[in-house]
Parts: C-alpha cells; structure tokens; sequence
C-alpha cells in the first residue's frame, strides 16, 4: 500500500469514545491505526470493548463485546486500548464504542 494513502487513511479515521462512567477519563489515549486491508476496501465500523483499570491506572484487561464487520477492527481497537492510560486510584471497569470511518 501506497504510504501516503495509508498516512491520508490514518489522519482521516475518526475515532471517538464514551467511557463507561464519567471518572474513567483517560489521561493517556492512543488512537487505533485504520488497518490496511479496510483501508483499502473503503470498509467503515465500530468495536464496542469492556476493560479493566487496576490501581495503578493502567488497563489490566480488555474484552471485545460487539464489532462491525467482524473481525476486521477487533485487533487495532484491542491493542490501542490497552495503551490508554488512567488516573491512579481503585480498580474499575468501562466501556467503550470506537468507530472507525474513512
């Protein structure tokens, strides 16, 4: 794949999320990279995701709840959530929707 078609793709891809509740705001968010092959395709869609934070802010774990298509998204919203970072205190549990467009 052409690199600037890829860059235009990433720069073009509107992630957005609502945490769970209102006090799980990320202090570190790292935003999915569009995969190559949706790209490509012109596919769009969303994966909606339940994780953990532990004590120390980090996300502990992640689940896939809903996707659409599947198995397209899955992996880049699994592996950005799990960089996302959140303010230190007791563990808790969220959820999120990213959508992914073109």
């Amino acid at each position: 794949m052409r690199p600037l078609l890829l860059a235009a793709a990433t720069a073009l891809a509107l992630v957005f999320a609502v945490p769970a509740r209102a006090e799980l705001t990320p202090v570190k968010r790292v935003e999915p990279t569009y995969p190559p092959e949706a790209v490509r395709s012109g596919t769009v869609g969303f994966v909606e995701l339940e994780f953990t934070v532990d004590a120390t802010g980090k996300v502990a774990s992640v689940s896939v709840v809903n996707a659409r298509p599947a198995r397209t998204f899955e992996g880049a919203a699994v592996k950005a959530l799990k960089q996302w970072q959140f303010a230190p205190g007791g563990e808790s549990r969220g959820k999120v929707r990213l959508d992914f467009k073109l």
